[in-house]
């Protein structure tokens, strides 16, 4: 028997991967995180498995579930939104199987900010304009952050931030990174990336707390701020550069 954490995308169905959806497919329990977690995703489960929301649910209760499934030898599907390695408490639920014994694997999924960025159909790490993207959050009722990692301190990096689990703080991500990257920085707010109602709202740090107000988002949205987001005229790498000589170009008569 085995736990396989899977993540299970930004929420469009079809944004699973194949190793995610098969595990899906064999596994008779699947427990999954219906708060946040697309139900459409449930249909790749087989017909008759067990299935468990997580969403009311405390740790104690489904590190029960974990330990019946274990007892009873059925494979475990655990369904995570977006990607596991970031915000997704899968390092407890961890901790609790290695004390049991308990077998597990992990597979990962297509992250929020990479939906997201594509609901903005923007790269963004542009030549010399941002090369860097930090994934941040602030402090909130769960879970506070530690005290080196703060808005300011990645702002003054000048870094394309994409901030998670903080719509409700939109004045005070204003408030902290407008002295490092000005009024004018442009903004993005990305509500459901890739759920039917997605929706995308722009502006810069001067503007974009005004443009919520029109039509308030109160979660499940990521921040994006950087000067990337609007970059214009910049320097084309050297990837495809016709005169920059690489490994598997074979272009030295260039």
């Amino acid at each position: 028997m085995t736990v396989h954490f899977i993540g299970a995308g930004p929420g469009a169905a079809d944004l699973i991967t194949v190793r995610g959806s098969r595990l899906l497919e064999r596994c008779p329990v699947c427990l999954y995180a219906g708060s946040i977690v697309s139900r459409e995703l449930l249909d790749y489960c087989a017909a008759g498995a067990k299935l468990v929301d997580t969403a009311p649910m405390s740790l104690d209760e489904i590190e029960a579930e974990y330990v019946a499934a274990h007892q009873a030898g059925h494979d475990v599907a655990r369904l995570h939104s977006g990607d596991l390695s970031v915000w997704s408490a899968v390092a407890e639920q961890i901790r609790r199987l290695e004390k049991h014994g308990i077998p597990y694997t992990m597979t990962p999924g297509v992250p929020a900010f990479a939906a997201a960025a594509a609901a903005l159909g923007r790269e963004l790490t542009i030549p010399e304009v941002a090369q860097s993207l930090v994934l941040t959050r602030v402090s909130g009722r769960a879970s506070p952050m530690p005290s080196g990692e703060t808005l300011a301190a990645f702002g003054a990096t000048g870094a394309t931030l994409a901030i998670h689990l903080a719509i409700h703080a939109i004045d005070r991500v204003v408030a902290e990174l407008t002295p490092f990257h000005g009024e004018d920085c442009p903004v993005a707010v990305v509500f459901h990336a890739s759920w039917p109602d997605e929706r995308v709202v722009r502006g810069t740090l001067a503007t974009i707390a005004a443009e919520l107000e029109k039509d308030p988002i109160e979660r499940t949205a990521i921040i994006f701020v950087g000067k990337s987001l609007a970059a214009e005229g910049f320097r084309e790498s050297s990837l495809y550069d016709a005169y920059y000589q690489r490994r598997f170009r074979g272009r030295e008569g260039l």
